[in-house]
């Protein structure tokens, strides 16, 4: 059975990536409006509610963790699932898909998994202090044993 994000990972997503009403350029150069959705090109925004915000981050969500459903051959516990979703959902499938981070981990190499996130700081050729504070907060929530102690 397919995993889904937890209300800590949505929090954690929200908190990075900002609420904004109106379209913005984000430091990847890409139109963004909501909480981090890329406007796509049949998608003509001018100013959207927080509901409607909530709306696209659920379906981009989705998406997210769909990727690492397919991606990941091994078992994650729920925090694991979020920072990887977290992830996906400010990167994209296709740098997980491309990563030493997915290599490490479906080689069931946790730890060195984790020591990866802190590899992607950077935007428009950049290292970020948000994308840093994102990575390790991301990184934090990958290490952390879930409450209770259950592994899976």
């Amino acid at each position: 059975m397919a995993q889904i994000t937890s209300d800590r990972g949505l929090n954690l997503i929200r908190h990075y990536e900002g609420f904004s009403s109106k379209p913005y350029l984000c430091p990847a150069q890409k139109w963004t409006i909501g909480y981090g959705h890329v406007i796509l090109p049949n998608e003509t925004f001018t100013e959207i509610t927080e509901d409607e915000a909530i709306v696209l981050l659920s379906r981009d969500v989705m998406e997210a963790e769909g990727a690492v459903d397919i991606l990941v051959k091994v078992p994650l516990n729920q925090n694991q699932f979020d920072a990887l979703v977290s992830f996906v959902y400010n990167l994209g499938s296709g740098n997980l898909k491309s990563s030493t981070l997915l290599k490490l981990l479906n080689a069931s190499d946790y730890d060195g998994a984790a020591k990866q996130f802190d590899r992607w700081v950077y935007a428009g050729g950049r290292q970020l202090l948000g994308l840093i504070a994102r990575r390790k907060a991301e990184e934090d929530l990958f290490n952390e044993v879930p409450r209770g102690g259950e592994k899976e």
